[in-house]
């Protein structure tokens, strides 16, 4: 079977018949699997990171843990998003990105997903190193500099968020894919 040519940028997709909703479902699939937070999923998903987000921006912002909430817990909440953000993106990139670029050039190299994760990742590194800091007593948590911290990544963040699911919907899977290709994807 011949390897089907990368998608340009440039190319105009072409007017699709209304799908059915059974269509719909198998072509929003993965945008379905981005959005939705299930624990048994891989990695927590975006609506799990915009929730874990809020609670931590708005402490920030507040200058306030949750109460009932220790240092000790705030702390290791911002870093469990952290981690939990990094493996995602890593098994995106691993796994899931490459398959999708082989026809969506959102998902390609160089181009937008491929580097909102690296502009997040700037600031999501300097986020863990200053939590990290707290945790081995280096610094004391301050919720001003936990909020300047945030603020530097937050933008690119839920754009992101938002990006991706909009690219996985059905309406873009649909001008790339067919409905059996969309059955074996790796989700």
């Amino acid at each position: 079977m011949a390897e089907t040519p990368p998608a340009t940028e440039s190319a105009t997709p072409q007017p699709l018949p209304k799908l059915s909703p059974a269509e719909f479902r198998i072509y929003n699939s993965m945008a379905d699997h981005m959005d939705l937070f299930d624990e048994e999923l891989i990695g927590r998903q975006h609506n799990r990171f915009r929730q874990t987000w809020n609670a931590l921006y708005t402490a920030a912002s507040h200058g306030k843990r949750p109460e009932g909430m220790s240092i000790k817990q705030f702390v290791s909440g911002g870093l469990q998003f952290c981690e939990h953000l990094h493996l995602h993106h890593s098994i995106e990139e691993m796994h899931i990105f490459p398959v999708l670029a082989k026809k969506m050039p959102a998902f390609q190299k160089k181009l937008k997903l491929l580097t909102q994760h690296k502009q997040i990742h700037a600031g999501l590194d300097q986020f863990q190193a200053y939590l990290e800091a707290c945790v081995n007593g280096e610094r004391e948590l301050r919720m001003s500099e936990l909020k300047a911290l945030m603020d530097r990544f937050g933008s690119v963040l839920w754009t992101h968020l938002d990006d991706e699911v909009e690219q996985l919907g059905a309406e873009h899977m649909r001008q790339y894919w067919t409905a059996a290709e969309m059955k074996s994807m790796p989700m």
